[in-house]
C-alpha cells in the first residue's frame, strides 16, 4: 500500500474515533478520486478572461461558447468518448437510507448544448449539477477531463468555487487570467485558498498575443505569488494561435503559443497522478483535516483545565450559597422572633389594661348613680360579665396575634416551608373567661333604727336647745311648741345627712373593692397572656430550630454530594486532559508524516523554450 494512502486511511480512522463523520466523509470522497486513474482539472477565471477559449484550442474543437457569449450557467465537464455525446447530471432526490446522495445522467442531444447557455431557465435545465460532454480526443483518451466552470462571481468566490471543485470532484485547477494586467488582489486571495486544498496548480495567462508586455506581466504575477506563498506554476498562452496553428498545421506558431508545454503537463499530471498529485493531495488534505481536528482538541483540552462551569460546580457553589443563605436565615428569624415577642407582650399588655380601665370607668358610673346595696347582685353579675368579655377580647386577640407572628417570622424561611407552623392552642386561650372570679360583697355600713334613732335625738337636741334659748328671751319657756317643731325637724334633717353619707361611704367602699378586684383580673390575666406568649415563644423557637436543622441538613447533604460530584467530574476532566494529550500527540505524529509526504510533491511544469513574441 502506498504511503499516502495508509496516512490517509489512518487519518479517516481518526475522524472516526474523534467523532468527526463529516471530515471522514470528505476524506473517504477524496480517497475514492485519488485512486480513480482520471485527472479532472478544473477551470476556472472571471469573465472574459479567455477561459472558454482555452479549453477550446486545447481539445481543438468548439465545447464551450467563447466570445462576447454570455458564459453557461452549470459547469460542464469535458471527458474522452467514442463518439460526441452531452449528458445532463442532476441531484437525485435523497431517501431516507441512502449513504450518499446519487446522480442522474439524462441523455442531451449534443446541438442542445447551446440550451445551457446563462438566461436559459427552461426545464429540464433548472437543478443541473453540471454538464457532461464526450468527445474522442488523444488528450482526454489518457485519462483527462477538463472542467470548465462558470465566470467566478467576485463578490463572494470562494464558497462559490469550492462548491463547484466539490460537486465536480475536480483533483487540480487551472486559473485562467489574461496576460494583459497583473493578478487581483481576490485573484490571489482565490488563489491562496485553493492552494489549502489542490495540489499542481497552473496560473495561465492568456491573450498574449493581445498584450505586448505580458512578460512583465508574467514576472510581476510570479513574484506576487511567491510573496503570498502560493504553491503555482506560470504558463503564458495564446488560444487564437493555437486555434490557427490547428487551422494550418503550423507547428512553429503551436509551439509559439505555448501550449505544448501545458499539453506536456498535463499528460505528465495525468501520467503522475498515483506518485506526484496523490502524496502531494493528501498531504494537504489531511493537514487540513488535522488542524480542524487539533483545534478542536485544544479548544476542548483549554475547557477542561479550566475546569468551566460544569453542573456539579454550579450546584457546589449553589449550596454553598444555600448553607451561608441558611445561617443569615437563622439569624434574621431569631431576632425576628426576639422583635415580635417584646411588641406582642407591651401590645397585649397594653389592650388589657384599656380594656379594664374602661370596665372600671363604666363601674365607677354605674355605683356613682346607685346604691350599692340595694343593686349590688346585677351590679356584680355586670361587672363580671364585662370582664369576661374584656378578658375574651384580649386573649382572642392575642391568638390572632400569635398566628401572625408566626407567619410573620415563617416568611424568613425559603419558600414552601411557611406553611410548616405548628398547630397549637393553650389552654389559657380556651380558658380566659373562666379564669375571671366573681366579685365578692364587700362589708358596706348600713344604718340601723337604733342609729337612726340616736342620730335624730342628738340632731332635735340641737333644735331644741337652739330655739328654745331664742325663744327663752321673749319669755317662753325652753321647752315650747316652737323649740319642739325645730327639734324635729332638726332631727330628720341629721338623719337624711348621715343616710347620705352612710351611702356615700358604701359607694366609696364598693368602688375600692371594685378596683381591687379588676387589679387582680388584671395582675391574673397579664400573667396568663405573658405565660402564653413565652409557651407560644418556646414551641415557635423549637419548630423553626427543628425547620432550620432539617434545612441544614438538606443542604448539607446536598453540598457533599455535589463536592462528590465535582471530584469526579475533576477526575473526569482530567482523564480526558491525558486523553486529549495522546490524541494530540498522535494528530501531531500524522501531521509531521503529512507535511514530510507533500514535501518535494508538487508537480512540476516543464520550462518555456521561448515565450510567444
Amino acid at each position: 500500500m502506498p504511503r499516502w494512502l495508509d496516512l490517509l486511511d489512518r487519518t479517516t480512522r481518526t475522524c472516526v474515533a474523534l467523532d468527526r463523520p463529516d471530515l471522514a466523509r470528505w476524506l473517504r470522497h477524496r480517497r475514492a478520486r485519488l485512486l480513480d486513474p482520471q485527472l479532472r482539472v478544473l477551470v476556472v477565471g472571471g469573465a472574459k478572461q479567455g477561459k472558454s477559449q482555452l479549453v477550446n484550442a486545447l481539445l481543438n474543437a468548439t465545447v464551450c461558447p467563447a466570445g462576447d457569449r454570455a458564459g453557461r450557467r452549470v459547469a460542464t465537464v469535458v471527458q474522452h468518448g467514442a463518439a460526441p455525446s452531452a449528458h445532463l447530471v442532476r441531484r437525485r432526490p435523497a431517501r431516507p437510507h441512502d449513504d450518499e446522495p446519487a446522480e442522474d445522467r439524462l441523455p442531451l442531444p449534443v446541438e442542445r448544448l447551446a440550451d445551457l447557455d446563462a438566461g436559459d431557465d427552461r426545464e429540464p435545465h433548472r437543478g443541473l449539477l453540471y454538464a457532461e460532454v464526450g468527445l474522442p480526443r488523444s488528450l482526454l483518451a489518457g485519462g483527462l477531463a477538463l472542467i470548465e466552470a462558470p465566470a467566478v462571481d467576485w463578490s463572494d468566490p470562494v464558497p462559490e468555487v469550492t462548491g463547484i471543485a466539490a460537486v465536480t470532484r475536480a483533483d487540480t485547477v487551472l486559473f485562467v487570467t489574461e496576460a494583459t494586467r497583473e493578478l487581483s488582489r481576490g485573484e490571489l486571495a482565490l488563489l491562496a485558498h485553493l492552494g489549502r486544498s489542490y495540489p499542481g496548480m497552473v496560473v495561465a495567462l492568456t491573450k498574449t498575443d493581445l498584450a505586448p508586455d505580458w512578460r512583465r506581466v508574467l514576472r510581476r504575477n510570479r513574484q506576487r505569488l511567491a510573496e503570498a506563498g502560493v504553491p503555482v506554476r506560470l504558463l503564458a498562452l495564446s488560444a487564437t494561435l493555437r486555434l490557427h496553428a490547428a487551422r494550418t498545421g503550423d507547428q512553429a506558431l503551436n509551439t509559439e503559443s505555448g501550449f505544448p508545454h501545458l499539453v506536456t503537463h498535463l499528460r505528465q499530471t495525468v501520467a503522475g497522478k498515483s506518485e506526484l498529485l496523490a502524496p502531494a493531495a493528501v498531504g494537504l488534505a489531511t493537514r487540513t483535516v488535522l488542524e480542524d481536528l487539533a483545534a478542536a482538541l485544544r479548544e476542548e483540552l483549554s475547557v477542561q483545565r479550566k475546569g468551566g462551569t460544569s453542573d456539579a460546580m454550579s450546584r457546589l457553589h449553589e449550596a454553598q450559597r444555600g448553607l451561608e443563605e441558611l445561617r443569615r436565615r437563622a439569624t434574621r428569624w431569631q431576632y425576628a422572633l426576639a422583635d415580635e415577642v417584646s411588641d406582642l407582650v407591651s401590645d397585649i399588655e397594653y389592650d388589657l389594661r384599656e380594656r379594664t380601665r374602661a370596665v372600671l370607668r363604666r363601674a365607677d358610673e354605674r355605683l356613682d348613680e346607685a346604691d350599692p346595696a340595694r343593686t349590688w347582685q346585677s351590679f356584680a353579675e355586670w361587672l363580671d360579665g364585662s370582664l369576661r368579655d374584656a378578658a375574651e377580647a384580649n386573649f382572642g386577640w392575642l391568638a390572632e396575634r400569635i398566628d401572625a407572628m408566626a407567619a410573620r417570622v415563617a416568611r424568613e424561611f425559603p419558600p414552601g416551608t411557611a406553611d410548616r407552623l405548628p398547630q397549637w392552642t393553650p389552654a389559657l386561650l380556651r380558658d380566659a373567661p373562666d379564669r375571671v372570679d366573681p366579685l365578692d360583697r364587700p362589708t358596706v355600713d348600713r344604718l340601723s333604727l337604733s342609729q337612726k334613732v340616736f342620730t335624730g335625738l342628738r340632731g332635735s337636741y340641737g333644735g331644741v336647745l337652739m330655739f328654745g334659748l331664742a325663744t327663752g328671751l321673749a319669755g317662753m319657756p325652753l321647752i315650747n311648741p316652737i323649740s319642739l317643731g325645730a327639734g324635729a325637724l332638726f332631727a330628720g334633717k341629721s338623719i337624711r345627712d348621715e343616710s347620705l353619707s352612710t351611702r356615700k361611704r358604701r359607694q366609696a367602699t364598693a368602688k375600692a373593692a371594685v378596683q381591687r378586684h379588676v387589679d387582680d383580673v388584671f395582675a391574673r390575666l397579664n400573667k396568663d397572656a405573658k405565660d402564653v406568649i413565652r409557651q407560644a415563644q418556646r414551641v415557635l423557637r423549637g419548630h423553626f430550630t427543628e425547620l432550620t436543622e432539617e434545612l441544614r441538613q438538606a443542604v448539607v447533604e446536598s453540598a457533599r454530594t455535589a463536592k462528590q460530584a465535582v471530584d469526579d467530574d475533576a477526575a473526569v476532566r482530567d482523564h480526558r486532559a491525558r486523553r486529549i494529550q495522546r490524541e494530540l500527540v498522535g494528530l501531531a505524529g500524522l501531521y509531521k508524516q503529512a507535511t514530510a509526504l507533500g514535501a518535494g510533491r508538487a508537480v512540476l511544469v516543464p520550462a518555456q523554450r521561448r515565450p510567444p513574441a
